[in-house]
């Protein structure tokens, strides 16, 4: 396997997942600030040109982070970091979805859209005029995460997941582009510092 590297918060999921597995896999750096991520030879990986992307030994290609992480679980199913059954499993996946869709994605397209808007305008579509509502609505589910963990140790319960993972290196990114996590959030703030803790972080 190979596996294709940037900066960014999504390869650091990645990276993270791979490091609490302790997986060493051989890395292919992109540079993703020159914009190689959107030509050839990296759209032969994935056409999306996006990143990461994930090389298997036959060529073929998994993309995407959720999908990625899944796979590596499947063949290295320990330590469990989706679950070791399938409740826990759903459950991890439930709040990753929850996470992704309601955090990461309108705080990541919040910095596209603002700060991020000389670096992504000609990439993507880009919508300036949705970046502080988008920064919004990531603040306001943030909040309401925030309540959610008053009893909890990680996102699902007593369990260290890809959900935890996924909000850490999101966080981690937004905190050096202008979007730092409200220290109202007092249960989020003590969660990002037990993560922060663990080796796996500065993967």
């Amino acid at each position: 396997m190979k596996f294709y590297n940037s900066i960014g918060p999504n390869p650091h999921v990645v990276r993270m997942f791979l490091a609490e597995k302790a997986l060493q896999i051989p890395v292919v750096q992109i540079d993703l600030l020159k914009g190689d991520n959107r030509r050839e030879p990296y759209l032969q990986i994935n056409p999306h040109g996006q990143m990461p992307a994930l090389e298997l030994d036959d060529g073929s290609s998994i993309c995407e982070i959720t999908a990625i992480c899944e796979y590596l679980e499947d063949i290295h199913p320990a330590p469990a970091l989706i679950g070791a059954n399938p409740r826990d499993k759903a459950e991890c996946r439930m709040w990753t979805r929850r996470i992704d869709l309601n955090i990461c994605e309108p705080l990541a397209n919040g910095f596209r859209f603002g700060e991020g808007l000389r670096l992504f305008e000609d990439r993507i579509v880009t919508v300036p005029e949705a970046s502080d509502g988008l920064k919004r609505i990531a603040r306001d589910r943030l909040g309401w995460l925030d309540r959610k963990m008053q009893t909890h140790e990680f996102i699902v319960g007593t369990r260290f997941t890809l959900a935890d993972i996924l909000l850490f290196c999101f966080l981690d990114f937004a905190a050096g582009v202008g979007q730092t996590l409200d220290p109202a959030n007092a249960n989020l703030t003590a969660w990002f510092g037990r993560i922060k803790a663990r080796p796996s972080t500065s993967a």
